[in-house]
């Protein structure tokens, strides 16, 4: 017998203020199956994978093994053709009774997979999980494909997608994050602008990952978590440059209305039109995407110091 341990993080909101990341021991059951303990070991059966986060099935497709999936949650957008599988429901709502329908062997997610109970019911049957650890870095990346990789016993195919395809690329974005940390560029990320107070990455957040990646400053990184600030408090910061998700982009309307809003248009970003617009998923799912998506930004913010 074997005890099977599993550690995931939650995220908890307090008065709308403040956001914490706990991670606690979600589960030690004993239990006959033989699982691997090792969270990045090989699994036992790998022929039916259920993913449950987009930056898993991302990496699964980069590594051209998606024909072992047969259900992905919602987050799960990219490539396109993923949309064609069944789906399993968002990443932190999932359902017993729909995944047991699926007959899976393994379920495969991030770390904000759940509900906790639900991944206690699915291990009682007898199925394996496999929690990725996140961490919101080039190298953290880099150990989420090899984590896959060594799930799934195809070591040598993460290999050498990291050596041909990301080194150079890392390359590329240290390179560039060198120069824009020598002139402290002061960056906001805004996710969503609905409602009149946007919604912007403050200290760790996946966003906030992202700009370092790039060599910038987080400007609101005295926050913790996502918070809504009014544009009065973003024009007080008065940011270099904006990055936001085309989502968002999509929600208010075209750039050149965004560029002429009556308040965020006082800040240098805004004045200056140094807005970067990209998909959100791609920035800050940390999949394979976000390592280009973050060349692309740091490039862009060092033609502001040029």
């Amino acid at each position: 017998m074997r005890m099977i341990i599993i550690y995931i993080n939650i995220k908890i909101n307090k008065n709308n203020c403040m956001q914490k990341t706990i991670a606690f021991l979600l589960l030690i059951y004993p239990i006959l199956s033989g699982a691997e303990t090792a969270l990045c070991g090989k699994a036992q059966n790998t022929n039916r994978i259920a993913v449950a986060g987009g930056s898993v099935t991302e990496i699964l497709y980069a590594l051209d093994l998606q024909h072992k999936i047969i259900a992905l949650d919602t987050t799960s957008n990219y490539p396109l053709e993923a949309k064609t599988l069944p789906s399993i429901g968002y990443v932190r709502s999932l359902s017993t009774e729909g995944l047991l329908s699926l007959n899976p062997t393994l379920v495969l997610g991030e770390n904000d997979m759940g509900p906790p109970n639900v991944l206690t019911q699915l291990i009682r049957t007898g199925i394996e999980i496999r929690i990725i650890n996140e961490k919101h870095t080039s190298a953290g990346i880099i150990e989420k494909i090899e984590c896959v990789g060594g799930i799934l016993d195809e070591i040598e195919k993460s290999n050498y997608f990291v050596e041909r395809t990301l080194n150079p690329q890392i390359s590329k974005l240290d390179s560039l994050a060198t120069k824009n940390n020598q002139v402290n560029l002061k960056v906001m990320f805004i996710l969503n602008l609905q409602g009149g107070s946007p919604v912007v990455a403050g200290t760790g957040t996946s966003a906030d990952g992202l700009i370092r990646m790039t060599g910038a400053r987080n400007i609101m990184s005295a926050h913790q978590g996502w918070k809504q600030f009014s544009p009065e408090s973003i024009v007080k910061a008065m940011p270099d440059a904006v990055i936001i998700t085309q989502r968002a982009l999509d929600s208010y309307g075209e750039l050149e209305e965004l560029y002429k809003h009556p308040v965020l248009s006082l800040t240098p970003a805004f004045r200056n039109q140094r807005v970067i617009v990209m998909d959100g998923m791609a920035m800050i799912g940390f999949g394979p995407r976000t390592i280009t998506s973050a060349v692309q930004i740091a490039s862009a913010l060092n033609e502001i110091i040029n």
